[in-house]
């Protein structure tokens, strides 16, 4: 796979996490190659594909993963879910429709134009038939 960024050795550290600065190693959308990038924790936080991106003094963590067209600037701080499109911001111009989504339940408000979350994966759990006292027999399924 041909890598659009990389992690720099430049670190920040945020309630005990270290981020590390991204940098373009490529030329996509409006990132030019060599341009530095906001802060993610690890690899997992920002896809190597398509045009997303992560800048400015922004945050990714956790098991959140920006993908596709996404973009997260400003002092955004995403770390649970995972952002597929749309831009967050950290102020708006007073034209803007900004929407309030709950990332996590920190007391900090995150404020995205156009949110396009993906949706939290159900855990499934494993099929099982009971055998009950009266020889009735009951599906369900071991959940955690």
């Amino acid at each position: 796979m041909n890598k659009k960024y990389k992690l720099t050795k430049e670190t920040k550290e945020y309630y005990g996490i270290t981020f590390y600065r991204i940098e373009a190693l490529k030329d996509f959308c409006d990132v030019k190659r060599g341009d530095k990038g906001g802060w993610i924790k690890e690899e997992n936080n920002l896809s190597q594909d398509d045009n997303c991106w992560v800048s400015g003094d922004a945050r990714v963590s956790g098991n959140a993963r920006v993908s596709g067209n996404a973009r997260v600037s400003g002092n955004a701080w995403v770390y649970k879910q995972k952002l597929i499109g749309g831009y967050f911001y950290h102020t708006k111009s007073k034209s803007e429709k900004i929407e309030s989504i709950e990332t996590y339940n920190d007391g900090y408000e995150t404020l995205c134009r156009e949110p396009k979350l993906a949706e939290e994966e159900k855990p499934q759990g494993k099929k099982v038939k009971i055998r009950l006292s009266n020889d009735q027999i009951v599906e369900g399924e071991i959940v955690d």
